[in-house]
């Protein structure tokens, strides 16, 4: 089973520094920067560091993983964030726990003592929030349905579409932004009624850079399409 570690960036120099020396090459067969235009020596680190770089031509998370499609050569493919939010000790076990059959395993900021070090009390209550109503709707048992921190079987974006305009447009024009294609995998793989499962791990803080997140317009975007799958995916 080959992996591909790949690791969205703009402009996160210094949690570059701080996270990319803890992880160890020999993890993953591939790693992959995918940078969405950094102009804070981002691209030039990793470049100097041996990494591949890919840097996006179109913004927004979802547009870049589309865009590095065609470079991906891992079986499965592993989401990573180098601000810190995400642990690099915790990849070998994703690994391990992939290995056991699983269609995709998340790293679940709030299972068995997990928490998140970078949650504020509104983004703390949209998580559950959100990962509560995915799974009253599609009878799941997510702890943490949201979180970029995961791998998947690489088939899966295809499998499920996630490539595809379709699932997105209608929110994203409704809601004048650009959202990433997580929550919908999640959606997805549960009424594929595939194989999922779930490792703990922490949340710590993040480090410098700033912070991408557009709580209220992606928070709506992702209720969209979250009531919009009951009807329109099949």
């Amino acid at each position: 089973m080959k992996t591909t570690l790949l690791v969205p960036t703009l402009n996160e120099i210094d949690g570059m520094k701080a996270i990319m020396p803890k992880v160890r090459k020999e993890w993953c067969e591939q790693i992959i920067i995918l940078d969405g235009g950094s102009t804070d020596g981002t691209i030039e680190y990793a470049r100097e560091n041996g990494y591949f770089v890919y840097v996006q031509q179109k913004p927004g998370f979802r547009q870049g993983y589309n865009e590095v499609l065609p470079y991906i050569e891992g079986d499965v493919v592993i989401t990573f964030s180098p601000d810190g939010n995400s642990i690099p000790e915790l990849i070998p076990p994703l690994i391990a726990k992939m290995k056991e059959g699983y269609d995709m395993v998340i790293v679940s900021r709030y299972l068995e003592g997990a928490k998140s070090e970078d949650d504020d009390p509104v983004t703390a209550f949209g998580n559950r929030l959100f990962t509560n109503t995915i799974n009253l709707l599609y009878k799941g048992h997510y702890t943490d349905a949201m979180v970029i921190y995961r791998a998947y079987k690489t088939r899966l974006i295809y499998d499920l579409e996630l490539n595809k305009d379709e699932g997105y447009s209608t929110a994203e024009r409704l809601f004048r932004t650009k959202v990433s294609w997580e929550p919908l995998l999640s959606v997805r793989a549960l009424k594929r009624k595939l194989r999922i499962g779930e490792i703990p791990g922490d949340e710590p803080p993040r480090i410098g850079g700033v912070r991408k997140l557009k709580i209220f317009k992606w928070g709506a975007s992702y209720y969209f399409q979250f009531f919009r799958e009951l009807f329109c995916w099949h």
